[in-house]
C-alpha cells in the first residue's frame, strides 16, 4: 500500500467559486479536487486558529483515488491492496475510500457558539442527504447505529467527524458518479458485505458540481435552523 503524503491542491473542475448564501452564518466555498492529506491538514489549521468571531465554513470538494482510515480505524478492514495512497486520519468511524466523482463536503463548525450537540449535527447531515435524495424521487433513510445515509441496504453516503475544543471538522462523502469498484477491496465503514450504491445508479441525473451545490444547500437549511 503506497503511503498518501502531502501534495497539491490540485485545480478546479467546474466548482462554484466562494459564496456566502444570504442571511446565512454560514460560508460555502467550492474547492475543487483536492489532495485529501492537504485539505486535512488546512481543516485541523483552520480549526486552531478559530476565533469567537471565525465564521462557520462548508467545503466542497472532490479527492483524487484514497483510502482513509480513521483515529480509531482497524486495518483489518482493508481486504486487499489495490496500489491507492492510504491516509490514516484523525476523523471518528472505520475504514472508507474517496474518489472523482464522489462529492466530499467537510463542515468546519463551532458547535457551542450553535449550541450544537455532535448526535444533533449527525443528524441534520444526515437529513441534508435524505432530504436532497427526497427531492428527486429517492427514498433514503438512517440505519440506527450505523451513521449514514442508505437506500434499503446500500450505502450512498458515509460521515465522519473530529471535534476539538467544541469545534468540528471533517463531514460527509456522497456517491454521486464515480468508480465504486474500489469499495470491493475494503469493509466499507467497518461493515462486511456492506453494498454501496451512488446517485447516478438511483437514477438522479446530477453532476458531481450539481450535487455539492445541491447538498450545501441543504445543508445550510439544516444548520441554520439549529441557531
Amino acid at each position: 500500500m503506497k503511503p498518501a503524503g502531502e501534495g497539491g491542491a490540485g485545480d478546479s473542475d467546474g466548482f462554484d467559486s466562494d459564496a456566502m448564501p444570504a442571511a446565512s452564518s454560514l460560508r460555502v466555498r467550492h474547492l475543487g479536487c483536492t489532495d485529501y492529506w492537504q485539505t486535512w491538514q488546512e481543516m485541523v489549521r483552520f480549526t486552531a486558529a478559530r476565533s469567537d468571531q471565525t465564521v462557520d465554513e462548508l467545503w466542497c470538494c472532490q479527492h483524487a483515488p484514497v483510502l482513509t482510515l480513521g483515529q480509531a480505524g482497524k486495518p483489518e478492514h482493508l481486504l486487499a491492496d489495490l496500489g491507492i495512497p492510504l491516509v490514516q486520519t484523525d476523523r471518528g468511524g472505520q475504514i472508507t475510500y474517496h474518489g472523482p466523482g464522489q462529492v466530499v463536503i467537510y463542515l468546519l463548525l463551532d458547535l457551542n457558539r450553535r449550541k450544537l450537540k455532535v448526535r444533533e449535527l449527525v443528524t441534520a447531515i444526515e437529513q441534508a442527504a435524505i432530504d436532497l435524495l427526497a427531492e428527486h424521487g429517492v427514498v433514503a433513510e438512517r440505519h440506527g447505529g450505523a451513521p449514514g445515509v442508505y437506500v434499503g441496504v446500500a450505502k450512498v453516503a458515509a460521515l465522519g467527524l473530529r471535534v476539538r475544543k467544541g469545534c468540528c471538522y471533517h463531514g460527509i462523502s456522497l456517491n454521486v458518479a464515480m468508480d465504486l469498484s474500489p469499495f470491493a477491496a475494503i469493509n466499507p465503514c467497518g461493515y462486511p458485505g456492506l453494498p454501496v450504491t451512488q446517485t447516478r445508479d438511483l437514477g438522479i441525473a446530477l453532476t458531481p458540481a450539481q450535487a455539492a451545490t445541491a447538498l450545501a444547500g441543504h445543508l445550510v437549511e439544516q444548520l441554520e435552523r439549529k441557531r
